[in-house]
């Protein structure tokens, strides 16, 4: 499983795109018949994404772990952004449509991930993190989620926020994890920015169009940078970071987080004036 070492804002600012892409982008999560996993040094979050066509593919257990099976001491969450789906955990069966999400808690064993169709298959993001207690294993769908609509056309950024797992959704340890649609003539994502230095966040961009492109923001308030990022990369966020986005066409993104707590609300604003 390849890793990626935490970089502080003293050394983000040195580097160059392609410095930056190396240590913050995941271009290659998404292989046909593949379960891929990368290691994060940012509360040891592991993320990855699964793409079983004609065959069911296996969340492997992976040396580096030093477990007996993957979610030995780990938790996972599990969000569809393809076509329908089944994932078996500990011999149950659950059906996940597009944009549903499946939480998997500590101790869970056995975890496939099935299409249930090769015209087109499901396509998973997992974000996986370690877990100090046992949770139960939940299934909640896009229509059992309450969505929150936020902003506003005129600002460009007028997008449905679904949360899945939080304090009042899907009980974790650590885990949070939801996702964000933004509707039609929307480009702009998290703006004014935030940062939240009680823990890491990751993105995951899906629906964008071909020939389309978002253009993520990153980096300390006063010290800017930005990645291109295509359909299906994810891009992963120091807890020192803002994390926010500008497409060329509207787009949807998956974001989750580790660490201190689990309050959706925990955030330290950043006035666009005083971005640079």
């Amino acid at each position: 499983m390849p890793g990626k070492y935490a970089i502080s804002p003293n050394e983000a600012r040195l580097m160059d795109t392609e410095t930056l892409r190396h240590h913050f982008l995941f271009d290659n999560l998404l292989q046909q018949g593949a379960c891929n996993m990368v290691y994060t040094h940012y509360d040891r979050m592991v993320i990855g994404g699964a793409l079983p066509t004609t065959q069911a593919v296996e969340l492997l257990l992976i040396d580096d772990l030093k477990a007996g099976y993957f979610l030995e001491r780990r938790e996972i969450g599990i969000i569809n952004v393809g076509g329908p789906g089944v994932v078996t955990a500990n011999d149950h069966q659950y059906n996940m449509e597009k944009l549903d999400c499946l939480y998997l808690g500590k101790g869970t064993k056995n975890v496939t991930f099935k299409s249930s169709n090769n015209i087109q298959p499901a396509l998973y993001f997992l974000l996986s993190c370690p877990a100090h207690q046992i949770m139960p294993n939940t299934l909640m769908t896009r229509e059992q989620a309450t969505p929150a609509h936020m902003g506003d056309s005129e600002t460009s950024n007028k997008r449905t926020i679904y949360k899945y797992i939080h304090d009042d959704g899907i009980a974790s340890c650590q885990l949070v994890m939801g996702l964000t649609l933004l509707q039609p003539g929307s480009v702009w994502n998290t703006m004014p920015a935030h940062t939240h230095d009680r823990r890491m966040e990751a993105y995951f961009y899906f629906d964008v169009q071909p020939g389309q492109g978002v253009f993520h923001l990153m980096g300390l308030p006063n010290q800017t940078r930005h990645l291109v990022i295509n359909n299906n990369q994810a891009v992963v966020s120091p807890p020192w970071s803002i994390h926010a986005g500008c497409g060329t066409s509207n787009y949807s993104f998956i974001w989750g987080m580790a660490g201190e707590n689990k309050a959706f609300t925990d955030m330290d604003a950043v006035a666009i004036a005083d971005l640079q």
